[in-house]
């Protein structure tokens, strides 16, 4: 946007008569009267900017569109969750594995974490491995212990043992309760399927490091000792922890159900 130039001000001097007094004094130099300072033109009204309209990347085709339907109850809409995901992974493994308080806020929380910095323990939906964090130390450093694989065995069978097409088919049903939850977590012009369509990219973004993967632990917890894994998403690094088969297994199980959200969308690239 160009700057206004200054406006030039033409100065008129009128013609003034000079007289003489009738006694012989030197004619004294006129003094020219003030000149009158020309107002700016005022200034044209500008035109607000148009609100920017939040663009849905990836809308469902099937679910009930937020903008034409009233707000949903999320806490009461919990029941219908549970019910829905133990008809596809069993009520033992419902149990067993989940929280049952909270639990469409924490599912829609902890998407919306994978690809930050952190992703709060407090608020994940699934409850965490059992055993301790195995690792090896020897006088050259730390690293994850290959055994450690092994603790995350039962999630990714869990995990691969469920049918994506059910799974989206699913998770399309509930969708007015968690793009609710999602807007109430504080993004009222967000959409939330665009947010996990996000999250499951920067999961499948994860490098392939091969083990044994070094850690510090300059405190308590343990961190990667290569900058450029400790400093990963959220996501990525529970990625990295997995161990590489694991990883490459639960990267199959991200595309599969990336590939039935993308063929619900009628925007798909």
């Amino acid at each position: 946007m160009g700057t206004k130039k200054p406006l030039l001000l033409a100065a008129v001097i009128a013609a003034l008569g000079l007289g003489y007094y009738f006694w012989q004094k030197p004619a004294e130099a006129p003094v020219p009267p003030p000149v009158a300072e020309v107002p700016p033109p005022p200034a044209l009204p500008t035109e607000p900017p148009a609100p920017i309209e939040p663009v849905e990347r990836y809308p469902l085709a099937s679910a009930e569109s937020p903008e034409n339907a009233g707000p949903v109850d999320v806490d009461n809409g919990d029941a219908r969750y549970a019910k829905a995901l133990g008809d596809l992974v069993g009520k033992k493994i419902l149990s067993g594995y989940f929280y049952p308080e909270r639990m469409i806020r924490r599912f829609v929380a902890t998407i919306d974490n994978l690809p930050r910095q952190e992703a709060p323990v407090a608020m994940m939906p699934v409850k965490p491995v059992g055993g301790a964090f195995l690792v090896e130390r020897d006088e050259s450093g730390i690293r994850i212990a290959p055994a450690n694989d092994q603790r995350y065995a039962r999630y990714l069978a869990i995990m691969s043992g469920v049918d994506a097409k059910r799974l989206v088919d699913t998770y399309v049903g509930l969708y007015p309760l968690f793009q609710q939850a999602y807007r109430e977590l504080g993004y009222p012009t967000g959409f939330f399927n665009d947010r996990l369509v996000e999250a499951i990219d920067n999961l499948l973004a994860t490098p392939d490091a091969p083990p044994p993967l070094a850690l510090v632990q300059p405190k308590v917890l343990y961190k990667y000792a290569a900058p450029t894994l400790e400093g990963r998403s959220a996501g990525q690094k529970i990625m990295l922890r997995l161990g590489a088969d694991n990883r490459t297994q639960a990267k199959q199980v991200l595309t599969a159900i990336r590939g039935e959200l993308l063929s619900r969308s009628p925007a798909r690239p």
